[in-house]
């Protein structure tokens, strides 16, 4: 399939995900070295928590929940662009507007070469290319279909009629020893006259990884053309029209 260039890409937010085992000595004092070397091109930091819930069962069920910080955000000046150095891995998005592979691609492995210098971890154990699009398709829709080629399907047997849907397949890669999650959901549309559908694609591999830098990034280079395909598979002539 021919590589297609959309000037109104769709995407609103594209992850490299790289998940790792940590070594011994990697904790958050030595997570926090990336802040003055990066300080003029992330300026902006923010800690990284997540919520951890414990319930006891017994006489009486109690539960609780805290917070546990595993790395740090640092956020561009302008907000587009922000990388997660974590305890157990590393991350880096870029929200739109969405410019092209390459320049995503080469600042995400800058960084990462940086991470992977200072935390020295024993080996990458996943990696993942998330591309998070919407869709703002014009209302009424006479058929979902008419836009995208991978969607619900009402029996003929109910009334053909839908406010809203939330859909999510797995789909094993084989070829390429990994899986893709595709995730479609309707959200409120952004205008009057809309209708907005997130279309998120998650494609990963887990184990069987390369530990070499140049075939690390070379799987990443396989994942980002099976995520091209993967996006023109869902879509149809009338949403490219409309992206162009």
């Amino acid at each position: 399939m021919t590589k297609q260039y959309y000037s109104k890409a769709p995407i609103k937010e594209a992850i490299i995900d790289l998940r790792v085992r940590p070594a011994k000595e990697t904790d958050l004092a030595l997570l926090e070295k990336f802040g003055p070397e990066e300080r003029q091109r992330y300026p902006l930091r923010t800690d990284l928590k997540i919520a951890e819930g414990q319930m006891e069962l017994g006489e009486r069920f109690s539960s609780s929940t805290s917070m546990h910080q595993i790395g740090f955000m640092f956020h561009s000046a302008d907000g587009k662009q922000i990388f997660q150095p974590q305890l157990a891995g590393f991350r880096f998005t870029r929200l739109a507007p969405y410019e092209s592979w390459e320049p995503f691609r080469d600042e995400a492995r800058r960084l990462w070469n940086l991470y992977r210098q200072l935390t020295k971890p024993q080996a990458v154990d996943r990696m993942a290319l998330r591309y998070i699009n919407r869709l703002d398709l014009p209302n009424p829709i006479p058929e979902l279909k008419v836009f995208l080629r991978t969607g619900p399907e009402i029996s003929p047997d109910l009334p053909q009629m839908m406010d809203g849907y939330f859909m999510q397949l797995n789909i094993p890669q084989e070829d390429i020893r990994a899986r893709l999650v595709l995730t479609e959901t309707t959200v409120q549309p952004l205008t009057a006259g809309t209708v907005s559908i997130i279309l998120d694609i998650d494609l990963f591999r887990e184990g069987e990884l390369p530990q070499d830098e140049q075939g690390l990034w070379g799987l990443l280079e396989v994942l980002q053309a099976r995520m091209n395909k993967s996006f023109e598979g869902c879509i149809t002539d009338r949403v490219r029209e409309l992206i162009r």
